[in-house]
């Protein structure tokens, strides 16, 4: 698939296991509509500001053990939104590949630096005044970056540079994620190729 302006850049994706069973459609060139049933209500507010801010179209319908905890659920929905935007992306002709975006949120201010790289590894720095925000615990953010970056084939660097609201700074990495990823994900005027010396990616 080359992409270009007329490429339709989607994908859907199902994944069934013993603890979920998760469907998300995913499209990059969306206008931030969404429809979100996680059964985990602090993961469909981030999601639904990651799509909005980075004008993806997402669905994503899950079921999961979370009467035990929230862990595989969110696990599991990243692991798929990241195979989807593997699928989405397509061999990559003509994207930008980096994107960089600094948000903040009050006292707080995240930035995620984005590479289209096929090479997974996340860098996280961020440092919680609590444990949890509600339900969710917050180290289910870094688990849900790094399975998104390991099934999208990115590298991921986030980093909340200062905060003391645990909300605000996890509501802040997941809108520069959206941020950044549109920019990364985006169409270079005038690139037709590989973004790569290599030629590949």
């Amino acid at each position: 698939m080359t992409m270009n302006e007329a490429t339709v850049r989607q994908a859907a994706i199902s994944r069934t296991t013993g603890e979920t069973d998760i469907r998300i459609s995913f499209s990059l060139d969306g206008t931030g509509q969404c429809n979100l049933q996680t059964g985990v209500p602090f993961l469909d507010h981030m999601l639904h500001l990651f799509a909005v801010h980075g004008k993806f179209d997402l669905d994503v319908h899950a079921n999961g053990d979370i009467e035990i905890d929230d862990h595989h659920t969110v696990e599991d929905i990243a692991i798929v939104l990241g195979g989807c935007l593997r699928q989405a992306l397509g061999d990559k002709k003509g994207i930008r590949r980096y994107g960089n975006a600094f948000v903040p949120m009050d006292e707080t201010l995240a930035q995620v630096v984005i590479d289209v790289s096929n090479r997974p590894h996340l860098e996280y720095r961020a440092e919680y005044p609590s444990m949890q925000t509600g339900r969710f615990q917050t180290e289910l953010v870094r688990e849900f970056l790094w399975k998104l970056a390991l099934e999208g084939r990115i590298t991921l660097h986030v980093i909340v540079h200062y905060g003391h609201n645990t909300h605000h700074m996890i509501e802040a990495i997941f809108k520069a994620l959206g941020r950044a990823l549109r920019e990364a994900a985006g169409i270079e005027p005038g690139m037709t190729g590989i973004p790569s010396s290599k030629g590949i990616l």
